[in-house]
C-alpha cells in the first residue's frame, strides 16, 4: 500500500484553500477528504458521529495533511448555523463545500411511512440546502467559491428507494437554481451522480439484497462497479479552477448505466480498468470473496 494518496492532480491544486466535506467519516466522503488534503486543502469534516470524524482526521494528519472536524446534524437549521459560524471563526474563508452526507433504506413506496419519507428527504435534500445556504451567506457571497452536491442515478425513477430518488432529483434542481441565483457572487454550484460504487455503504444493506448487489455490474455497460476514487476525482475537478466556467451541471459517474434502454442485453466489456488512487481504500466485505470485483 502506498503511503500517500495517488491523485491524478498536481499536489498544490488546493493549497491554502478550506473545503468542507459533509459525511466525511466514511465512504465517498472519506475518500474525497483524503484526496483534497493530499492536494493541499485544509479539510473540514462534518458528520453526526464524532468518533468516525476523529478517525478520518487522524488518518489525514498521519499522511501529512490538514484536517479539522465538527459534529453536526445537517438536518437541523440552528445546528447548521452554529456549526458554520464555528468553522468560520477558526477558518475565516470557505472556498469549497462538498455536500456528500446522505442516507436511505431500501423499501417499495407502499412500505414507506411519512416519518421514513421525511427523514430521508431531510437528510438527502434539506440538509444539503441548509449547508449550502449557510456557507453561501456566511462566506461565499463575499468571496466566491464552489459547491458540489452528491446525488445519485435517479433518472427514470428509483424503484425500491423512491424517497431517496425524489430527494436526489430535488437536489439536482436546487443545484440548477443556486447556480443562477449565486453566480453574481462568483459561486459555482454543480452536482455529481455516482452510479454503483464499491464503497463501504454496500455493507449496510440487508442480507436479502446481497445477490442483487453482487449482480449490479451486469447492468453497467462497462461491466464493473466504480471506485470511490473515481467519484472523488470528478468532485476535485469541479472544485478546481479548471472548472471555472462550469456551473449548474450534473456529472454522471456510472459507467453509462443511466444511458439508453435498460432492457437491451449488454455485451461483454473489455479495456475498462478501475482507477483507485486511494491508498487507504478497503474492498467492501460483500465483494471480498467475489473474484470479479476484487
Amino acid at each position: 500500500m502506498s503511503s500517500s494518496y495517488q491523485s491524478i492532480y498536481k499536489d498544490s491544486l488546493f493549497q491554502n484553500k478550506t473545503i468542507i466535506v459533509t459525511g466525511g467519516g466514511s465512504g465517498i466522503g472519506r475518500c474525497t477528504a483524503h484526496e483534497l488534503a493530499s492536494l493541499g486543502s485544509t479539510v473540514i469534516l462534518i458528520g453526526r458521529k464524532l468518533e468516525k470524524l476523529q478517525i478520518v482526521a487522524k488518518e489525514i494528519q498521519e499522511d501529512g495533511g490538514t484536517a479539522d472536524f465538527f459534529e453536526c446534524d445537517i438536518r437541523e437549521e440552528t445546528i447548521v448555523q452554529a456549526t458554520v459560524k464555528a468553522i468560520i471563526e477558526k477558518h475565516p474563508r470557505i472556498h469549497g463545500l462538498v455536500n456528500n452526507a446522505g442516507g436511505q433504506f431500501p423499501s417499495p413506496l407502499t412500505g414507506i411511512n411519512q416519518k421514513g419519507w421525511e427523514t430521508v428527504v431531510r437528510t438527502n435534500l434539506t440538509g444539503g440546502f441548509l449547508m449550502a445556504k449557510e456557507v453561501y451567506l456566511k462566506s461565499m457571497s463575499k468571496h466566491g467559491g464552489s459547491i458540489v452536491n452528491i446525488v445519485a442515478d435517479m433518472w427514470g425513477g428509483m424503484p425500491g428507494m423512491g424517497h431517496s430518488g425524489a430527494a436526489r432529483a430535488g437536489m439536482v434542481n436546487f443545484t440548477q437554481t443556486a447556480s443562477v441565483e449565486w453566480a453574481a457572487s462568483g459561486v459555482r454550484v454543480n452536482a455529481v451522480a455516482p452510479g454503483w460504487v464499491a464503497s463501504s455503504g454496500m455493507d449496510s444493506y440487508p442480507e436479502s439484497m446481497k445477490p442483487w448487489i453482487l449482480n449490479l455490474r451486469d447492468a453497467v455497460p462497462l461491466k464493473r462497479l466504480g471506485t470511490e476514487a473515481e467519484v472523488s476525482s470528478a468532485i476535485c475537478f469541479l472544485l478546481s479552477d479548471g472548472a471555472n466556467f462550469i456551473s449548474g451541471d450534473c456529472l454522471r459517474i456510472d459507467g453509462a448505466a443511466s444511458q439508453g434502454g435498460r432492457v437491451v442485453p449488454l455485451p461483454k466489456a473489455k479495456n475498462s480498468e478501475s482507477y483507485d488512487g486511494f491508498h487507504r481504500s478497503v474492498i467492501p466485505e460483500i465483494f471480498q470473496n467475489d473474484d470479479e470485483n476484487s
